[in-house]
């Protein structure tokens, strides 16, 4: 698979950088639709953006750099060349979640009620940019006889990328679906957290070019560790709000 998709004046235009800039657009509208819905500030929303966006890039680099440390240290100019892939979206995750959590404090609004927001598009996005690994040839599974094996790498594997992107549709289907029946702050950003990582945890056991710690494997520790947290989250959330409905139904007894 060929994975320029054009030239510009010389330069090769890669399927990996289209696809990821086309999940993040499509992202950014969607959220944008949301945010309307609900009639938050707009200009807030963009503002966030304009932060989140390269902090997530940023930490997605970083993150696959810092676990490939033993190439890099070798060849620090190739830190600076995303062109031909390198991005690990658990890096990209902490990355918005941090400028998120910097901007709304900058302002003093909810976190997690934008959490919410930009949940369903963060798994949109997420679930377009994994088809640029498939033009890059990586991500890709064990060799396997199945009738859904693609042609990689010289051998019939696994699609990985296939499979956490029809995951991360489907989880993005249930965001959706729960985001107009929510009740309480977080619980998107929740769902999503056990939704994304239950799914990624299996699928990465298939991968043949998983980031490793030692013996194990990068993705899996962090999935684990995004589970936990997205139970703590929703469990924290709920019985937070819970306890905000009780005492403002206490209130207006007593009036």
């Amino acid at each position: 698979m060929d994975p320029v998709a054009f030239y510009v004046f010389g330069l090769a235009i890669r399927w990996y950088g289209l696809l990821i800039t086309l999940g993040m657009v499509l992202g950014i509208l969607l959220a944008w639709r949301e945010v309307r819905r609900q009639g938050e500030n707009a200009d807030w929303f963009l503002d966030m953006i304009l932060f989140a966006v390269p902090a997530g890039l940023l930490g997605s680099r970083l993150f696959f750099v810092m676990f490939n440390w033993s190439y890099y240290a070798a060849n620090l100019p190739s830190i600076l060349n995303i062109r031909e892939g390198g991005l690990a979206i658990h890096g990209g995750i902490f990355g918005g979640v941090l400028a998120g959590v910097l901007y709304t404090r900058y302002r003093r609004v909810n976190f997690w009620h934008w959490a919410d927001i930009a949940a369903p598009s963060l798994i949109l996005a997420q679930a377009i940019g994994r088809w640029g690994n498939y033009f890059n040839e990586e991500a890709y599974g064990y060799p396997t006889t199945g009738p859904w094996a693609m042609f990689i790498a010289g051998e019939y594997r696994h699609p990985t990328f296939l499979y956490e992107s029809l995951w991360n549709l489907a989880v993005f289907a249930l965001l959706l679906w729960m985001l107009k029946r929510k009740k309480f702050h977080g619980q998107i950003a929740a769902i999503y957290a056990i939704g994304y990582s239950v799914g990624r945890f299996w699928i990465e056991a298939l991968r043949v070019d998983s980031l490793m710690v030692g013996p194990l494997r990068a993705a899996q520790i962090v999935s684990l560790v995004l589970v936990g947290a997205g139970i703590a989250i929703y469990y924290s959330q709920s019985r937070r709000s819970a306890e905000s409905s009780r005492s403002t139904g206490e209130q207006e007894g007593k009036v």
